[in-house]
């Protein structure tokens, strides 16, 4: 999120990029929140950040998510040409909704099965008592995103932005600042017209996070990383207001400090919709960007930190979001089961949680295994065996004088 530091400069600029180890520590520190804000009726949950600002670990893994997805296709649309860059997005947008998709009849079926095996109604926690009393319409709403729960929002929310790419980096090709200008507009028009999208057949709810709207801070992280926008320097005004916004944001924004002070509390109505969650109201924006701006600079010439054996874990955690993020949705909701038959004291909330993080970070040093296909490895190791073998037996065969057998 600033120009100074490995890894920031655009993908089509050559040279190597060296991953940012940061990309990877924060996006982590999203996931493992994620994870906490979705256990049902959890104490914990007055505690994540959302609680105390306006931007909250959405913003970080949405804004991560366009900075990485520059790092990964904005290199193919500068090399390999704008046919392959939109070919790539296609697939990756494929992968998305095979994953969002997956990961429902997944939930689904947990919930349901909890249901069955225990007291609670998990089915109607999450409202699909429709979709499993309407099974044809649920289907068919499912596969064309016009049946999106709540709790499944996330992900379709990112397919609306990846599904923008091409458009971004086409206009951004007449010059670099048209694409982020285009975001700007389309965020813009959103907010004048109120457009959405529909979540379900029976009712006129809209996707709880509009991609007309969250578009554009994942345009604000993939531009930083084309290097079609830099961040400002680190200075002490701008740390000043940066800060300065942060703190005078909280008592208005903690509904445990507003709720005691009528001036608060009247505050918080005036300005709901400049902080409002689906249209991604521009306190989010600004308050994100403070708090960036701010973790930036305390990051900045620590970067190797980052590296360190303490943070290993949740940069782990990072490079492995998508997996991370799909297991997590499922056992937060294992977790909410469990607390629902020990009781939520200090004691078992303390173990569902750790537990749970424990879980999310062996499955992510897992993925990494996987991706480094360590069987390659032993497959060529049992190659080189072989061929030494072969090389063995020719030897012999030839000081005997005799034709080795095929």
């Amino acid at each position: 999120m600033t120009t100074s530091g490995p890894s920031l400069g655009g993908p089509g600029l050559g040279g190597p990029r060296v991953r940012d180890p940061r990309l990877d520590f924060f996006r982590g520190v999203a996931m493992l929140i994620i994870f906490i804000a979705h256990v049902p009726n959890n104490p914990w949950n007055e505690y994540i950040p959302a609680r105390f600002g306006w931007s909250d670990a959405t913003e970080m893994f949405v804004f991560c998510s366009g900075f990485a997805a520059a790092i990964a296709f904005g290199g193919t649309f500068a090399k390999a040409g704008f046919g392959y860059g939109t070919t790539r997005i296609g697939y990756r947008v494929w992968q998305i909704y095979v994953a969002h998709v997956a990961m429902f009849f997944f939930i689904a079926a947990l919930v349901t099965a909890g249901s069955m095996a225990l007291e609670g109604d998990y089915i109607e926690q999450l409202n699909l008592g429709w979709f499993l009393a309407n099974p044809a319409e649920g289907l068919v709403g499912l596969f064309t995103l016009t049946y999106v729960p709540n709790y499944f929002d996330i992900l379709p929310m990112y397919i609306g932005a990846l599904v923008l790419i091409p458009v971004i980096v086409a206009l951004s090709r007449i010059h670099p600042w048209a694409g982020i200008t285009f975001s700007a507009a389309l965020y813009a028009a959103n907010s004048l017209y109120g457009w959405g999208l529909p979540a379900e057949p029976f009712s006129d709810r809209e996707w709880f996070f509009n991609p007309l709207a969250w578009q554009l801070l994942f345009f604000t992280g993939f531009g930083l990383s084309m290097g079609w926008i830099a961040a400002p320097a680190i200075s002490r005004p701008l740390l000043w207001l940066a800060g300065g916004f942060v703190v005078l944001s909280l008592p208005v924004a903690h509904w445990g400090t507003a709720q005691h002070f009528e001036v608060l509390r009247d505050l918080r109505e005036s300005i709901w919709f400049w902080q409002e969650k689906t249209d991604f109201g521009l306190l989010r924006y600004a308050h994100f960007l403070a708090l960036a701006y701010l973790a930036v600079a305390l990051v900045k010439g620590r970067e190797h930190r980052l590296l360190e054996a303490w943070a290993r874990p949740i940069v782990t955690v990072g490079r492995n979001s998508l997996p991370i993020f799909l297991l997590s949705m499922g056992l937060a909701r294992v977790g909410g089961m469990v607390l629902d038959e020990l009781g939520r004291s200090v004691a078992t909330l303390a173990l569902v949680h750790l537990a749970g993080i424990a879980i999310l970070i062996g499955f992510a040093y897992w993925c990494t295994l996987l991706k480094r296909q360590p069987w390659r490895k032993r497959e060529a190791e049992h190659a080189a065996r072989r061929a030494a073998e072969r090389e063995r037996a020719a030897a012999r065969y030839q000081q005997a004088g005799v034709a080795p057998a095929e």
